[in-house]
């Protein structure tokens, strides 16, 4: 099971980086996480819906109310410019420190620790 501390951690770039490719709604980022991580990361709805509320306030993501097809109204969130920028950022920053673990991880790559 994944540390609460590493999921934590990683929520606001993993929804973002989704919203990178359209607009979605809440359940189906759900889906997608679990999708995307072979099952490791059960993320919640009550986990998930405070932080799509707290990325509206902070303006990188913005959220619309639509009609279904079976007649429903769905919300659904997409990403502002200042979400892309924020998120190409912390891509970026995410790269580092999967360089850096990979490097401390293999004792090869790291000679002399």
């Amino acid at each position: 099971m994944t540390s609460k501390a590493l999921v934590a951690a990683s929520t606001k770039p993993l929804v973002v980086a989704i919203l990178m490719s359209g607009e979605n709604y809440g359940y189906k980022i759900i889906q997608s996480v679990r999708r995307l991580s072979g099952g490791r990361l059960e993320w919640s709805e009550p986990m998930l819906y405070p932080l799509l509320k707290r990325l509206e306030r902070d303006g990188l993501i913005q959220s619309e109310w639509k009609l279904t097809e079976n007649k429903r109204f769905r919300r659904y969130f997409r990403l502002t410019e200042k979400g892309r920028k924020e998120q190409e950022q912390e891509t970026a920053e995410w790269a580092m420190v999967n360089e850096i673990l990979v490097k401390v991880l293999d004792p090869a790559l790291m000679p002399g620790i």
